[in-house]
């Protein structure tokens, strides 16, 4: 969620992979410009803006009659975007994630934090514990280790910890939070992403375009297709970045989230990184990536998070078991995974 906790590198490469568009002349080698006007003809404008969010690049595609307004309605999406991530930035002291996590607790919750951590919640229980917020202080001690020693912290260390990671030690009623255990902390950063670009589709919505493609370094949100209601294209990253796209699935509403090692990594095996199992304090590693592709983004983020956690092959069965959503899971050896409903 933080512009502190961004991957290693950001090249123009990189742009251009985790942009995750293949648009009019992107499928043949053409570039993802960082602010672009086409029109298709004297009814339709394809309008394109790009800038950073996030930790990563965030691009918002309207097709639309009028340029004029779409480019208004982009602007708006984008003070939106940052609206959102002021209530979720856990970096941010006067934010309300950052008062519970100094704090301990917080009552009055604003209304979109209070939402996120419902879904947090559930999801905690939905995979078993395998998605679970309050990993921050293990990714913490993680970051802290790595920054001062180079190395990862020790077994005595890592237990200390991790006795503070249980999300069934946070009393939420819906209005008010508190954590039981002193120390304690949460990040939304394998939610709350999806959330905001959520919030910035509903935004577009509201202004009556139908045509729109929200990417955020490899999450997505799409709506009513392109012109004529031609699908979207959309490429799942590999995490290779010579490599091909793991694959190119064809959207016209819906959404679609990727978590994976190469995204904020510690060590450059990269063993250690920003995913962590609950339980154990140690960072998955028969998965390179996971994407999740579900009706909005929020749940999408979220899933990815927890397959990745619980491995290919519970987690296919965990998605296979959640209605209205599907994965594919590249693992460690490379091989792909898909679940029954993943597009062929």
């Amino acid at each position: 969620m933080s512009a502190q906790e961004k991957p290693h590198t950001m090249d123009r490469r990189r742009f251009l992979k985790l942009s995750g568009i293949l648009g009019v002349g992107f499928a043949t080698g053409g570039l993802l410009p960082v602010s672009e006007s086409v029109a298709f003809n004297r009814k339709l404008y394809k309008v394109t803006k790009t800038r950073t969010g996030m930790g990563t690049f965030v691009s918002i595609t309207l097709m639309h009659p009028s340029k004029i307004q779409a480019e208004e309605v982009i602007g708006q999406a984008f003070e939106e975007m940052d609206r959102v991530i002021a209530l979720m930035d856990r970096y941010r002291p006067d934010s309300p994630i950052g008062v519970l996590n100094k704090e301990g607790g917080l009552a009055d919750l604003p209304t979109e934090v209070a939402r996120v951590l419902d879904r947090s919640l559930y999801f905690y229980k939905q995979s078993n514990g395998a998605f679970d917020m309050t990993v921050q202080p293990m990714v913490d001690l993680y970051k802290r280790h790595f920054d001062t020693k180079g190395l990862p912290p020790s077994e005595t260390e890592l237990d200390k910890v991790l006795a503070l990671v249980d999300a069934s030690a946070v009393q939420f009623d819906g209005k008010s939070i508190r954590f039981k255990k002193e120390g304690m902390g949460i990040t939304l950063d394998g939610i709350a992403k999806g959330y905001v670009i959520d919030c910035v589709a509903e935004l577009i919505k509201r202004h009556g375009i139908k045509h729109a493609l929200i990417n955020a370094g490899g999450d997505i949100r799409v709506a009513g297709g392109k012109k004529n209601g031609t699908p979207w294209k959309v490429g799942v990253q590999n995490p290779d970045e010579g490599g091909p796209y793991l694959d190119i699935v064809k959207m016209k509403d819906g959404a679609m989230a990727t978590s994976g090692n190469y995204e904020i990594y510690f060590d450059e095996e990269k063993l250690y990184h920003h995913i962590v199992n609950p339980r154990t304090g140690i960072s998955p590693r028969q998965s390179d990536s996971v994407t999740v592709m579900a009706s909005n983004v929020m749940d999408a983020d979220a899933l990815s998070t927890a397959v990745f956690v619980l491995e290919p092959d519970a987690g296919r069965r965990f998605i296979e078991g959640t209605p209205g959503t599907a994965c594919l899971i590249l693992g460690r050896d490379k091989e792909r995974i898909a679940s029954k409903g993943w597009p062929c």
